[in-house]
């Protein structure tokens, strides 16, 4: 048998191999599924397991949309940034916008009269176990509009507040990879803090020019 015969007997068995261990993960993930009924949303805390995801059927006059829990708890319907959202008659939430934690959500137009529930992500990953080993670096500071944080993978999918000097939450949202972004140049002058996290924190103190 000639050489290129071997390596091709290797590449179609590592293929067949690969295939098999993504079909036994999934085999393991499991899709839920959320109705309304009039302006509930059933189940209002659904508790399920890091990989799975959740299929909102609902119908035309509602949408999904996550928010923190400060906003969740007054009834309002500002959205997450970075957080899911489900269209108007329903859709899908996959896996990688379910991280590990509790995620707030309404109905945006009838979180006023309370059509909000949770969604609990249970279970324990890599990323979670080593939360924050890694060094954490937000640049440029001071800034003008934009701010960078970078801190790898274990911060990837942290929720993040900037609160001002009086303590009040001015902006929110979510880190969706290891080196994230955020817009603050609708804040005015001065000193915040930046929190990532909610059971294991990191603040960081940034000044907007």
């Amino acid at each position: 048998m000639s050489r290129e015969q071997l390596k091709n007997i290797k590449m179609k068995s590592l293929t067949i191999l690969t295939l098999l261990i993504l079909t036994s993960f999934t085999g393991f993930c499991k899709t839920w599924t959320v109705v309304n009924d009039g302006t509930s949303f059933t189940p209002s805390n659904l508790t399920i397991a890091f990989g799975d995801s959740v299929n909102f059927v609902i119908s035309g006059s509602h949408n999904a949309v996550e928010i923190n829990k400060s906003t969740y708890d007054v009834n309002g319907s500002t959205a997450l940034s970075n957080g899911f959202q489900v269209p108007f008659n329903g859709g899908k939430v996959m896996p990688e916008k379910l991280g590990i934690g509790t995620h707030y959500y309404v109905c945006t137009p009838h979180a006023s009269v309370g059509m909000k529930a949770t969604i609990t992500v249970t279970g324990t990953t890599n990323i979670k176990e080593s939360k924050f080993v890694a060094n954490i670096s937000i640049f440029p500071n001071p800034t003008n509009d934009l701010i960078t944080i970078k801190g790898g993978n274990t911060i990837s999918g942290e929720l993040y507040t900037i609160t001002d000097q009086s303590g009040k939450q001015v902006l929110s949202g979510k880190l969706i990879n290891a080196t994230t972004t955020v817009d603050i140049s609708q804040l005015a002058t001065g000193i915040y803090l930046f929190q990532i996290g909610e059971q294991k924190r990191e603040t960081f103190k940034i000044v907007k020019k």
